[in-house]
């Protein structure tokens, strides 16, 4: 058996790979997930919140992101709508326009009570970084004088009467760098003492772990935080269940949990053909 292995074809290495990335994919298969710490904090900075408050959703992210971020992105938007929290979406990046337009499909789709300017809004695309930020701290009129529709805010209930930034419960930010979460701790959070959480990239997640929990609540770090999060929430929300859409980030760590313990179990084998052949060659 040592023999063999030892001269067994690397195809059949990657046969396996393949066959144990696919087979989560057919199949839809999903994973039961163990939700940290950090993951019940972002959920309950939403959950513990007044139902009909105000929450800002700010999709700092592209489509090159969207793998990881837009199932944080959906989980956020399905939790706000269930708790009848008021949206207000909105992206810092130029490509985030059709990620803030799937969430607002999530609305459309999964809670046809929610009406477009009463119960959510799209304040759209905005040029010009952390000086947009800055700028929503003290004139929210000045810096989004329309909507993403362009209709003027003051004619829609939601925004006619509101500030600034700062008349805010809760600032959400999916961020895939910069701007985003950075930002939004550096001239909103800190200064302005108003509640924050984020889902960023794995990449980005530990240059903002310095701020938790004084300058940001809770963050959420790539899909396995995600597919945390989704497991959360069906458990707090069980009509989420019957939902496929509620589960992309449970389905994509699939593929992910399968193959890390084919490779997990072919070192394991490797290491165990390795010493049986020193061991071997030692005695002789």
């Amino acid at each position: 058996m040592r023999a063999f292995l030892e001269n067994l074809d690397r195809r059949w290495i990657f046969l396996l790979v393949l066959i144990a990335v696919s087979t989560p994919i057919l199949l839809k298969l999903t994973f039961p997930e163990a939700p940290s710490k950090q993951v019940r904090t972002v959920f309950s900075a939403i959950d513990d919140l007044d139902d009909g408050s105000r929450v800002l959703i700010a999709l700092d992210y592209d489509p090159s992101s969207k793998g990881e971020l837009e199932p944080m992105a959906s989980a956020f938007t399905r939790q706000c709508a269930l708790k009848k929290h008021k949206l207000y979406f909105m992206t810092l990046w130029p490509q985030g326009t059709p990620m803030v337009n799937q969430a607002i499909d999530i609305l459309k789709n999964e809670f046809p009570d929610y009406e477009y300017g009463t119960d959510y809004v799209n304040l759209g695309y905005q040029t010009g970084g952390e000086a947009v930020i800055k700028k929503l701290a003290s004139d929210l009129h000045g810096t989004f004088n329309v909507d993403a529709n362009n209709e003027i805010l003051k004619n829609i209930p939601m925004t006619q009467n509101l500030k600034n930034v700062r008349d805010m419960d809760l600032i959400v930010n999916v961020s895939a760098g910069d701007p985003g979460t950075k930002q939004w701790v550096l001239f909103i959070s800190t200064p302005h003492n108003i509640k924050t959480v984020a889902g960023v990239t794995g990449v980005t997640a530990p240059t903002l772990y310095a701020y938790i929990p004084r300058q940001l609540s809770g963050i959420l770090g790539a899909i396995k935080a995600a597919a945390e999060y989704e497991y959360l929430l069906i458990q707090n929300y069980p009509e989420l269940k019957e939902n496929p859409k509620a589960k992309e980030g449970l389905r994509r760590m699939g593929p992910q949990l399968v193959a890390h313990v084919l490779i997990i179990v072919l070192i394991i084998i490797g290491n165990i053909i390795f010493f049986t052949g020193r061991r071997q060659g030692t005695s002789v």
